[in-house]
């Protein structure tokens, strides 16, 4: 795989996150765990990005 298709792969992971962050923050009886969880999950993904941008 590529470096430019890793990245791209990364950026739809992290735009998924992003929605799933969303749709947790949204629904009631959300976990803050799980959507911390999932924050970090997302920040992990930009700092790969960034770095492989770099």
């Amino acid at each position: 795989m590529s470096v430019s298709a890793h990245l791209e792969e990364l950026k739809r992971k992290h735009e998924a996150l992003s929605e799933q962050v969303e749709q947790e923050q949204r629904a009631p009886g959300s976990s803050d765990l799980d959507v911390a969880e999932l924050k970090k999950q997302k920040l992990r993904l930009k700092e790969e990005i960034t770095r492989l941008s770099a």
